[in-house]
């Protein structure tokens, strides 16, 4: 869990520094560890059934309390991080509709204008279609 914070982390500073080349690989990760921590919570599920105890959070809260004070800050810090995991990807998932709009936005913006600012060579067009390279500075 606390890998996957790491990368949500992560995540944040690419979509606000619009690093978004970096979102690929990001995201690729991200399910991956999505997916591992699926199986290690089917793991407990299982481990709490083995032990006599219900396979949700009543059961999860008890098995911890038996366990002593070891299991019992483990599951604590657990809990604190899949709340804080929600919460920011919660806010990554509002950085990427705000990233969104914004585009959507600046199309619709350009596009209701009817003229386009790049030619097909690359050239920017200013009045008639008269500009300089974008290669040339």
């Amino acid at each position: 869990m606390e890998a996957f914070l790491a990368l949500l982390e992560q995540e944040a500073q690419a979509l606000i520094g619009g690093k978004f080349s970096d979102l690929a690989l990001l995201t690729e990760r991200k399910g991956q560890l999505a997916d591992r921590i699926a199986v290690l919570d089917h793991e407990r599920e299982q481990q709490l059934q083995e032990l006599g105890y219900p396979t949700n959070r009543a059961g999860a809260d008890a098995a911890a309390a038996a366990g002593g004070d070891g299991l019992q800050r483990a599951w604590q810090r657990l809990l604190s991080c899949a709340a804080t995991s929600r919460d920011l990807n919660h806010r990554n998932g509002i950085l990427i509709h705000t990233h969104l709009e914004f585009s959507r936005n600046a199309i619709n913006f350009l596009s209701a204008c009817g003229q386009s600012l790049y030619g097909p060579d690359g050239q920017h067009r200013v009045g008639r279609g008269v500009g300089k390279s974008l290669a040339s500075g």
